[in-house]
């Protein structure tokens, strides 16, 4: 090796990061055995940032532009060697580059749903996703809390860990925004603005910035959508005896194709709310009614099919059927119902 090339390696000019991947947060300039030349040029580009670390302590931090390297632009490393002012040897320093670019598109999401206090349904479990961008602000943080000596750290090595941290603090976020679940989907630019003050004190522990932070979807489990779903269904009806008259008055042309008929309609549809107090308004209108209507015993001439239930029983029975429609009783309730709403009938 010739003397020339021994002298390049042994003394270093010119230092510089030439950033080739977005996705590098930190990269360790390569030293080896070289040495700094005292007077060494720093080439910091925008969008840069330069540490200088002294056996694992941060020393000088430079921001982006062309810096020479001497005991006045390096005044807490002159401190932590304890050099002369004037000292003009070569030197030995861990210098390493961080990234500040913006890391746009980055995604997070409830891997399982997280449960809610709610002030309509007391509690509720949904599921949540959206993405954020970030950048690195205080690089002296991010260098002791995440990346440590490493001769190089990416964005897909931290982003895990970002989106724990997100996934960890989204409860108390969406709490801390007082909005109800029914109101989210509609209010997720706000709850967005919400979460990302929850999350900047978080990410600014690590040496981040969060830029911005947005919830694209939430979503509930299924069976919890299904219960909303019959809640925002039964919502919609309105009057509900208008809802179930129509009901019935829709199923009176199919009476004929059912065993029983009419009657049998009825009692079916009795039996989907077998332990309501629907149930017993039913039975007991029924019976004020037979008691109010006198007795008359038909003769063979005069022997009629048996009458329809009364429109007030009739409505409330539409009432039972969308009950039993929506599976809230079992085939026990049913038959028990049925049986008592049959004897209500004959008396």
């Amino acid at each position: 090796m010739g003397i020339g090339s021994f002298i390049r390696k042994q003394f270093i000019d010119v230092i510089e990061w030439d950033q080739q991947d977005d996705g590098v947060l930190m990269w360790r300039y390569p030293m080896q055995d070289n040495e700094i030349q005292n007077g060494a040029k720093l080439t910091v580009r925008d969008s840069q940032i330069a540490v200088f670390v002294n056996e694992g302590q941060v020393a000088d931090v430079f921001s982006p532009g062309l810096h020479t390297l001497t005991t006045q632009t390096l005044p807490v490393l002159t401190n932590l060697k304890n050099w002369d002012k004037l000292f003009a040897s070569p030197f030995k320093s861990d210098i390493f580059f961080f990234s500040t670019r913006l890391q746009l598109g980055c995604k997070w999401g409830t891997a399982q749903p997280i449960t809610l206090r709610d002030k309509d349904f007391d509690m509720v479990r949904l599921r949540a996703f959206g993405m954020y961008s970030y950048q690195i602000e205080d690089a002296k943080a991010f260098y002791q809390e995440i990346t440590g000596a490493n001769p190089s750290y990416s964005n897909q090595q931290v982003e895990p860990q970002l989106r724990n941290l997100i996934v960890s603090n989204i409860s108390s976020g969406i709490a801390s925004s007082g909005i109800p679940f029914l109101d989210l989907a509609a209010n997720q630019g706000v709850m967005g603005d919400q979460l990302k003050q929850t999350m900047t004190p978080l990410f600014a522990r690590y040496g981040l910035k969060l830029d911005a932070f947005v919830v694209e979807n939430i979503s509930l489990p299924e069976d919890l959508q299904k219960a909303i779903d019959t809640r925002i269904s039964m919502g919609m009806m309105g009057d509900l005896n208008k809802f179930t008259q129509y009901q019935v008055a829709a199923s009176i042309p199919l009476a004929a194709q059912n065993e029983g008929g009419l009657a049998g309609i009825g009692a079916g549809m009795a039996a989907g709310f077998g332990m309501g107090q629907i149930m017993t308004g039913a039975i007991q209108n029924a019976t004020q009614a037979n008691q109010q209507t006198p007795q008359v015993v038909p003769t063979p001439a005069q022997a009629t099919p048996a009458a329809a239930p009364p429109v007030d029983l009739v409505a409330r029975l539409g009432q039972l059927k969308a009950m039993l429609d929506q599976g809230l009783i079992t085939q026990v309730d049913f038959e028990s119902t049925k049986a008592d709403i049959l004897k209500s009938l004959s008396n």
